[in-house]
C-alpha cells in the first residue's frame, strides 16, 4: 500500500511517501524555522501564509523523488488535528483537492499518532503494548499504545509543553529559536557546574508540570547568578530527569513492552540516551529528521488507519484531538 501524506500542523509544510507503513520513499520538508526565529516563536497567520506557498512545490518534488505518479498510489492521508487551525486547514484543502482529483482514499490521522508511527520505520516494528512518550513544542503525553489504534492516556502536562519550555527558556537566555536545539548546544559548553533546578513530581501522579521550572530559569537569568550555558544545562537536566522518571515508572507499572520516544524533542541527544538507560524495557527512538514534524510520519500511520475506512470530503480540523480520543 502507497500513501502520500501530508503534515502542515504547525510550521513545516512536508509531504513523505510510505510503502506498507514501513519503508519510506521519500520524506520533503519545507521548515519556517528561519521564518518565525525572528519572533521567537511561531506566528500563527504566517505559518498559514507560508503554507499555502510551499504546499504543492512540496508535493511535486515528493512524487518526483519516490519516482512514482498519483496513478501509483493506493491513498493520500492527511494530519487532521491537532494543530493550529489555520495551518492545518491548509493541508487538509489540499489533501481534499488531491484525493478528488486523483481517485484515492482520504485518511486522516491524528498528528500525535503520527508522532508514534515515526518509529515504524525501522528496521524492526516495536512490539505492543508500548509506552509512547510524545514530546513536542505543543504536546507532552505519556500514551499506552494497547495495540494499533488503541490508546489509553497515563500522564500530561498540565502547563507548558517540555518543547514550549525549551523555547521559552531560550528565548530568555537569548539562545535563538527553535529552543530545543538551542538549549542542547549551549548546555554542551557549560564549561562550570550548572545550578540545580526545580522538579515538579507532583506526588505521584503521572502528569508533568513546567512552568515552575521556567520561573525559575527566567529568575536565574534577571539576577545574573550563572552563565546562560550553564542556566541552560540546569534546566534540561531537570526536563530529562522529570521525563524519563515519569515514563520509566509509569513502563514497569503498567507491563509495557517498549517505549517509544517521539516528537521534536525526542531529538535531544540526552534525553535519549537517559530514557534508554532507565527504561525497563527496550527503547524506540525515529532517527533525527524524523522526530521533528514530517509527511512519513503521516504516512506510516494512515497505513495502520486504512481499515477504519477513509474520511469524508466533508472532513474539517480539529485543532484540539486526544489521542485517546480515537
Amino acid at each position: 500500500m502507497l500513501v502520500l501524506g501530508i503534515e502542515t500542523s504547525c510550521d513545516e509544510t512536508a509531504v513523505g511517501i510510505v510503502v506498507d507503513g514501513r519503508r519510506l520513499l521519500t520524506n520533503i520538508v519545507a521548515s519556517q524555522a528561519a521564518i518565525h526565529a525572528q519572533y521567537g516563536g511561531v506566528v500563527p497567520e504566517v505559518a498559514s501564509r507560508q503554507h499555502i506557498e510551499a504546499i504543492l512545490p512540496v508535493v511535486r518534488a515528493a512524487l518526483a523523488e519516490a519516482r512514482c505518479t498519483p496513478a501509483d498510489l493506493d491513498a493520500v492521508a492527511v494530519t487532521a488535528g491537532p494543530g493550529l487551525a489555520g495551518a492545518l486547514l491548509v493541508g487538509l484543502n489540499t489533501a481534499k483537492a488531491l484525493a478528488f482529483a486523483w481517485s484515492k482514499p482520504l485518511i486522516a490521522v491524528n498528528h500525535l499518532e503520527g508522532h508514534v508511527y515515526a518509529n515504524w520505520l525501522s528496521e524492526t516494528p516495536p512490539p505492543l503494548p508500548a509506552v509512547a512518550l510524545i514530546v513536542s513544542g505543543g504536546h507532552s503525553e505519556i500514551v499506552l499504545a494497547e495495540d494499533h489504534g488503541r490508546y489509553r492516556l497515563l500522564g500530561r502536562t498540565r502547563d507548558d509543553a517540555a518543547g514550549e519550555a525549551f523555547d521559552k527558556a531560550a528565548r530568555v537566555l537569548g539562545l535563538g529559536f527553535p529552543g530545543g536545539p538551542a538549549i542542547e548546544r549551549a548546555a554542551r559548553d557549560a564549561g562550570t557546574k550548572p545550578p540545580r533546578l526545580p522538579r515538579a513530581w507532583l506526588g505521584k501522579s503521572d502528569d508533568f508540570s513546567f512552568s515552575g521550572l521556567k520561573s525559575a530559569v527566567m529568575r536565574l537569568a534577571q539576577e545574573g547568578a550563572a552563565p546562560a550555558a550553564a542556566i541552560a544545562a540546569g534546566f534540561q537536566t531537570a526536563v530529562v530527569d522529570v521525563l524519563t522518571a515519569k515514563t520509566a515508572r509509569v513502563t514497569a507499572a503498567v507491563g509495557a513492552r517498549s517505549v517509544l520516544l517521539s516528537g521534536g524533542v525526542a531529538a535531544n541527544g540526552p534525553l535519549r540516551a537517559a530514557l534508554a538507560e532507565r527504561s525497563p524495557v527496550p527503547l524506540w527512538a525515529p532517527p533525527l529528521d524524523l522526530c521533528t514534524d514530517n509527511g512519513a510520519m503521516i504516512a506510516a500511520a494512515a497505513f495502520y488507519r486504512a481499515e477504519s475506512g477513509a474520511a469524508g470530503l466533508d472532513l474539517d480540523v480539529r485543532s484540539s484531538w486526544s489521542l485517546a480520543a480515537g
